[in-house]
């Protein structure tokens, strides 16, 4: 495995700049670095082939494409059993690459394995998701529910 690239002052410049806007041309990206726009495309395409940028996307607001209800489950999933042909853990970790509506999934420490942020409509649509989908799944075990009332902060920048 290839060693994590070592990132000076002005790379961490150009990653706090793209996470503000991920739209910035060069020359824009440039003269918020203090770099040329040349010396800034070549530090951005090292960043990229590096995967330290993984993507670039669009952020849209749930609440305005009509997903109002967010939710995070914690889900607890049954132990190997005689009737998985496989881990439990592996089938649920493919299962849910295809649910539209978990956005997050994060393996846990303690009392359960799983922390899922799920967006959806409304309770109705939560309802189904969780009765018609989630508790069918032959892993899972139980599943507690905290729903969003405010959301007080949400940014996917990171603290570089």
């Amino acid at each position: 495995m290839d060693a994590e690239p070592t990132l000076d002052a002005i790379d961490l410049r150009v990653l706090r700049a793209l996470q503000t806007n991920g739209r910035a041309t060069y020359d824009e990206l440039a003269s918020a670095v203090s770099l040329s726009p040349s010396a800034t495309l070549r530090r951005v395409k090292r960043l990229e082939e590096a995967g330290i940028i993984s993507a670039y996307v669009a952020l849209v607001r749930p609440e305005r494409v009509g997903l109002t209800l967010t939710a995070y489950l914690n889900v607890r999933l049954e132990k190997h059993t005689d009737s998985h042909k496989r881990n439990p853990m592996d089938a649920f970790r493919a299962s849910i690459q295809g649910w539209p509506e978990v956005v997050e999934c994060h393996a846990l420490t303690g009392d359960m394995d799983y922390l899922l942020r799920v967006v959806v409509a409304d309770m109705a649509h939560y309802s189904r998701f969780v009765m018609d989908t989630l508790l069918k799944h032959p892993s899972v075990q139980d599943c507690k529910t905290s729903f969003v009332l405010d959301r007080v902060k949400s940014t996917t920048a990171l603290p570089l």
